[in-house]
């Protein structure tokens, strides 16, 4: 009788390579997304950095002195951008651990 093939590969010139899987985009969008996430945020917390602001007040007649308890102001620009950044950074992060992952 004849050779029976039970790999179920029928390559007649013997070459015994396996495809390697083409990349999902999502694999380089998801990353991509992160990063312009991080650039963007960095780059609207930077622009609204100064924040003009005031305000009028009278000591009121005591003996108590007030301190600051060192609070910075900071501007929603500020807020939204530093928001932005670190959403950027956990989809980073959550992409790394997940490639990680993958290749145990």
């Amino acid at each position: 009788m004849g050779e029976h093939n039970t790999s179920g590969n029928q390559n007649a010139s013997g070459e015994h390579g396996t495809p390697k899987p083409a990349r999902k985009p999502a694999a380089v969008v998801v990353p991509l997304l992160g990063l312009i996430a991080v650039i963007v945020g960095v780059i609207v917390a930077w622009t609204n950095q100064s924040t003009d602001f005031g305000w009028f007040a009278y000591a009121p007649l005591s003996d108590t002195v007030f301190m600051g308890n060192g609070a910075a102001m900071v501007s929603q620009g500020t807020q939204i951008g530093l928001a932005v950044t670190v959403v950027g950074l956990l989809v980073l992060a959550f992409w790394a651990g997940l490639a990680v992952g993958r290749r145990r």
